[in-house]
């Protein structure tokens, strides 16, 4: 039976125009696994708001046969790279096939469904080039997220945006609006300018959101390469340098995003001012739209705390705090062979292992963190876990340095397997979430928000979402920053010890000494992540502030 698509739950009225939302990746639940970090945390969010809302909006993705890649540990407990084939028997795998052009080649694509009763989301369709029809070097084009090659890499974009378009051409579903999340998907602008010959009719259609600051997510790739692969949709080169303004024979991804696209967004007011910053020689980012992040409350979100919250039953709270602790430290004895105590204050530092996070910034100084985790009368517990790109080994090496550093402390524990259900445990385990990004490097940081909603206290140095919400001493702590003059390794220094004397002359003496106030902090930071960096109102504000042709550029 041919697979023929009609969006499958009833429309809201205020939601009705069809919007396409393409990104690499999506942490939709934890047996899916097509994702790295935030920014698929944040597209995972994005489509349970938006079913939640009743949007008419569609997802398009990769089935990542490998995923991301597994983390495991080696035989000294520091961390390896397990690439695993996945099989989803609850995605619906249709007949759809279709061809997309990469190097020269006709390349099979087929789609792959997750229907929105499986877990809640708007439908999405998921590509790939893991077809008979293909030579092994097409199949592995949808291997792996973020391939280390950097012609598969390319390959992918084409798979994401072009396949993206001759998908709903296929399925006779036609979006007023593509939105794609960081320029990954920008072969569909090309694809688009092929098809309608004018730049005006392109950003008609097309919105871009940018995730990051960081170069690794603003890539500038040499054009012949991009010829060569058929990025451009047989556009000729003399074109691509009129339309793109390419300089130095290098196409900026980002910033040709942004010209082919009629609207486009950071996600968080601090980041619109990085990238006005970033960009400013390159653009005019005027017109940039801030919409902060936000993460799904009923995916994410402790209902019991919550309830506990509402009924002004402090007692329950706690006592709901100290059975997630609880469940949490099963894993840390299971993977570290240490029992955490739930009455002692914990602290979790758990994201995606990037140098910017700075994930060991604990570590700067040896004897203070010695002192930090040695003081008997107030103990304290800290936990580290998250995923590094496979091939970032610096990260790698600052994870290993961790684990080598937990063995030596019964209260310290280096977490493998950083996905969607260990996240869950960490922020509802965790009394405190830590983000410690240098500054204006942070776009958003949505895991504090998610954090928040399951009782656990913000301390971080003053980045992405973070200032919007941040109020100190009330709902969060605030690291206090180093100046953006200081070099980076002198704001290393005096955040670091900025830190040490937060938690030792603060945070930690009110823990214990002075508990209500510290539910207080509780309550107060549960209370006011909602509703504003709750996803439905981010989904919202996406209808109504880029989907719009209505709405006015600010």
């Amino acid at each position: 039976m041919l697979f023929q698509f009609n969006h499958p739950y009833d429309i809201a009225p205020e939601y009705a125009r069809p919007v396409a939302y393409l990104c690499m990746e999506f942490a939709i639940h934890q047996p899916l696994k097509i994702y790295a970090g935030g920014l698929g945390f944040l597209a995972g969010s994005h489509m349970r708001s938006a079913f939640e809302l009743k949007q008419n909006m569609v997802g398009v993705g990769i089935l990542w046969k490998y995923g991301y890649y597994d983390q495991v540990r080696k035989s000294d407990q520091t961390m390896d790279v397990l690439f695993q084939e996945k099989v989803y028997g609850f995605l619906q795998k249709t007949d759809i096939k279709f061809t997309i052009r990469v190097s020269g080649h006709d390349v099979w694509v087929t789609a792959y469904y997750l229907d929105p009763g499986i877990f809640n989301t708007a439908p999405l369709f998921l590509l790939s080039t893991d077809l008979p029809e293909n030579d092994y070097l097409a199949k592995t084009i949808s291997h792996k997220l973020y391939d280390a090659n950097p012609e598969t890499k390319i390959a992918s974009s084409i798979l994401l945006g072009v396949g993206a378009a001759r998908l709903f051409e296929y399925l006779h579903w036609q979006p007023d609006i593509y939105h794609i999340n960081e320029s990954h998907g920008l072969p569909l602008a090309f694809y688009l300018y092929n098809k309608y010959k004018k730049t005006e009719d392109v950003k008609k259609r097309l919105v871009f959101t940018n995730h990051t600051p960081e170069e690794a997510g603003n890539p500038k790739t040499d054009i012949s390469l991009l010829e060569k692969m058929g990025f451009f949709c047989d556009i000729p080169i003399t074109e691509i340098n009129m339309i793109a303004q390419v300089q130095d024979h290098l196409l900026n991804h980002t910033v040709s995003a942004l010209r082919l696209s009629g609207k486009w967004n950071g996600v968080s007011k601090m980041h619109v001012q990085t990238l006005q910053t970033m960009l400013k020689n390159e653009h005019d980012t005027s017109h940039l739209v801030a919409i902060t992040n936000a993460q799904n409350y009923n995916y994410w979100a402790d209902k019991i705390m919550y309830r506990a919250v509402a009924e002004n039953n402090d007692q329950a709270l706690q006592e709901r705090k100290a059975a997630a602790k609880s469940e949490l430290f099963e894993i840390v004895a299971d993977q570290n062979g240490e029992i955490f105590n739930e009455q002692v204050i914990t602290i979790v530092f758990a994201k995606r292992f990037a140098g910017y996070k700075r994930p060991d910034l604990l570590l700067y100084d040896t004897d203070r963190f010695h002192q930090l985790v040695s003081t008997p009368h107030r103990p304290v517990q800290i936990i580290w876990a998250g995923k590094p790109y496979p091939m970032d080994y610096s990260a790698i090496g600052i994870f290993d340095k961790i684990v080598h550093t937990c063995k030596a402390y019964k209260n310290c524990s280096a977490l493998v397997g950083y996905e969607m259900r260990l996240s869950k445990l960490l922020k509802n385990g965790a009394d405190v979430w830590l983000n410690v990004p240098r500054l204006t490097h942070e776009a958003s940081g949505t895991s504090g928000m998610s954090a928040a909603m399951n009782g656990a206290v913000n301390v971080s140095t003053p980045d992405g979402w973070f200032p919007e919400f941040a109020r100190d001493k009330i709902n969060s702590f605030v690291i206090p920053a180093a100046s953006l003059q200081e070099p980076d390794h002198q704001r290393d220094a005096i955040e670091a010890n900025n830190l040490y004397d937060l938690l030792e002359k603060e945070i930690i003496p009110m823990y214990y000494d002075y508990p209500s106030r510290w539910l207080s902090i509780v309550k107060s930071s549960m209370q006011n992540v909602l509703p504003y960096f709750s996803g439905n109102r981010m989904v919202a504000a996406y209808y109504q502030q880029l989907y719009n042709p209505q709405a006015p550029i600010i």
